[in-house]
């Protein structure tokens, strides 16, 4: 059974830092496409980076709003996917959530910033930021 489970969230004030992560367990093979995701009240879910693991080395997108401040990446032995936020602001304020698809490959993981492009999901873990 696939299990996405995310941890570290909490209270934080504003250009502090938090470090996401995600243990993604049950794949016969790990999936190469994954993503953190986060929603705040009254607003859709929104893709806020995605990482694709090739043989050597991985490929990193990020939405336009967390680029240069938010850092994804992955520890292959813990089967973890990590969200590093520095400088956090208000408006970075939502429910975070990891997703993986292990059927996506390389261009399709680039382009899949939809929901509905993962078939996977964890529960999310709260991100709050106060001013």
């Amino acid at each position: 059974q696939v299990r996405l489970v995310e941890s570290g969230g909490g209270s934080v004030q504003a250009r502090g830092s938090l470090r996401l992560s995600c243990v993604i367990s049950g794949y016969t093979y790990s999936p190469r496409c994954m993503a953190w995701f986060r929603q705040a009240p009254g607003k859709e879910r929104e893709w806020v980076a995605a990482l694709y693991v090739h043989t050597y080395t991985t490929s990193s997108y990020y939405t336009d709003s967390v680029k240069g401040r938010f850092t994804i990446s992955q520890d292959t032995a813990k089967n973890t996917l990590y969200l590093k936020m520095n400088s956090l602001k208000p408006e970075d304020t939502a429910m975070y959530h990891c997703a993986a698809d292990g059927q996506l490959d390389w261009d399709q993981c680039s382009r899949a910033i939809r929901p509905t492009d993962y078939r996977d999901w964890g529960q999310g873990t709260q991100v709050t930021v106060s001013p």
